[in-house]
């Protein structure tokens, strides 16, 4: 037994002076981003004034792009036919650590940093979900990371990807196709939200379709026999649809937006245009709902004697989780802490609670110890999903906005825009920085968050919900 103590000794001591010298790194890393809160915290506020919708995100991008430059990392744009869309990297050689940023808005949510409605730009597109934050955060860890490299204190390769219209369309599944994340041995990614955890949840796979009818025109009331009703068909569809929400499993979700149901009242619609979501918590569990809801298409077509075609958008996966790269991250978010807020941003909180009609619990800028992964979590979906049927993802939620307010809501645009917002941002930067040096560094890591991905992708080969053509970078709203 005695033979065996040295070779302990070693091991121990080995071990203290790795974990000392990835805690000087972290601490490094740490006031790199102190340092640069000012400029993300510019830049986050620059999106959030643009406020840019899918494919036309051109200034979001741009603020990006210029600092990523500025801090010596080499950007590709206008990738996979999508201008918006680019990567910034550094360093060379393995791993490749990838890191997700998103920069879309969501149309018809302007609005001012008040804690009650108040429109900036009639009519104008606002960050209801946040996503100037999620970007500018990701760029900074990146980028904080990227300087870690460069002074030879990690090994490898950094890659930030600017991701464009996450809220619709969905501009990573382009990405994966034209292989943007082949080389990619893992990724990292985060999101606003009321509270502040690892993420190990999966989140609901979608498809999105567009159903158009078309009939005959005629004069509402002078010749109205002669008119076959596009609009006719329309409503029998959402009809159907509506009905069938009783016989579908808990977790699925149906939504439609009518984008086009007739242009005047005296006139019968020759044409109509509704676009259609389903979710589930798998693609595999939403595809008969999907073929049900595509079928009922044809019959009120039938039931209105006009005609129907039925289009695929595109669709997404659902999350696959990672525990053991969401660990890691717990750890870390623990190291920092909870999000401290002034009495300024809890009044601020409670006001905007008030105005929603929601209990007055302030902001929850706690750490949330890490769950349990659910099989059913319902919530929304991401194009992350499909990254994460590619790459390992490794992710977190970050407070960013009062608790319990409505998501997509002027509320989120109000909080993205100041310091609650803010203060989630440079959080979210820093646990994921931490938790990159922690990737980077340990190789035993690397290859247990690869094994949990093989295992929870097993034998499923990734198919995409996408046609074959370019993304819709010309679509008419």
């Amino acid at each position: 037994m005695r033979k065996f103590i040295p070779i302990l000794l070693l091991s121990l001591s080995t071990f203290m002076l790795h974990s000392q010298s990835v805690n000087k790194l972290k601490k490094e890393l740490l006031n790199s981003l102190e340092q640069k809160s000012s400029a993300l915290i510019s830049i986050s506020d620059n999106i959030w004034e643009a406020a840019e919708v899918a494919f036309r995100e051109e200034k979001s991008a741009e603020y990006l792009i210029e600092y990523a430059e500025q801090n010596g990392l080499t950007v590709e744009k206008g990738l996979a036919g999508m201008p918006t869309a680019f990567t910034a990297t550094y360093g060379e050689g393995k791993p490749v650590i990838g890191i997700i940023g998103e920069f879309d808005a969501l149309p018809g949510l302007s609005q001012t940093t008040v804690p009650y409605k108040n429109e900036l730009v009639e009519g104008g597109a606002g960050h209801g979900c946040g996503h100037n934050l999620f970007g500018t955060a990701s760029l900074g860890a990146a980028i904080a990371i990227k300087e870690l490299i460069e002074k030879g204190d990690l090994k490898g390769t950094v890659k930030f990807f600017g991701t464009p219209a996450e809220e619709k369309f969905f501009g990573k599944l382009w990405m994966i196709r034209e292989g943007v994340f082949d080389d990619v041995d893992i990724c990292m990614d985060w999101h606003p939200g009321d509270n502040t955890e690892a993420n190990v949840q999966p989140s609901l796979a979608l498809v999105d379709f567009m159903v158009e009818f078309t009939g005959q025109a005629a004069h509402a009331s002078a010749d109205p026999w002669n008119a076959r009703s596009a609009s006719d068909a329309l409503e029998l569809y959402t009809s159907g649809i509506n009905a069938y929400r009783e016989h579908v499993r808990p977790s699925v979700r149906m939504h439609y937006h009518i984008q086009d149901a007739g242009q005047v009242v005296n006139v019968v619609p020759d044409y109509s245009r509704i676009w259609v979501r389903v979710r589930d918590i798998t693609k595999e569990g939403l595809a008969p709902v999907y073929d049900q809801v595509r079928k009922m298409a044809g019959g009120a077509a039938i039931m209105a004697n006009v005609d129907h075609k039925v289009s695929l958008i595109s669709g997404i996966h659902d999350l696959l989780p990672n525990r053991t790269g969401g660990a890691v991250m717990q750890k870390n978010l623990e190291a920092l802490g909870d999000i401290k807020y002034s009495q300024q941003e809890i009044d601020f909180a409670i006001e905007m609670q008030k105005a929603n009609g929601k209990p007055t619990l302030g902001i929850d800028g706690r750490i949330r110890p890490l769950r349990e992964t659910l099989e059913s979590p319902g919530g929304g979906s991401t194009d992350v999903g499909d990254v994460s049927y590619n790459v390992p993802v490794v992710s977190l939620a970050a407070t960013t906005a009062p608790k319990g307010v409505p998501w997509h809501s002027w509320s989120v645009v109000a909080s993205s825009g100041m310091s609650i917002g803010h203060k989630g941002m440079m959080h979210a930067a820093k646990a994921l920085g931490m938790t990159m040096i922690d990737i980077f560094k340990d190789k035993k890591l690397r290859e247990e968050i690869k094994k949990e991905f093989d295992e929870r992708i097993g034998e499923y080969e990734y198919d995409p919900y996408l046609n074959p053509g370019p993304p819709p970078i010309d679509y008419v709203d």
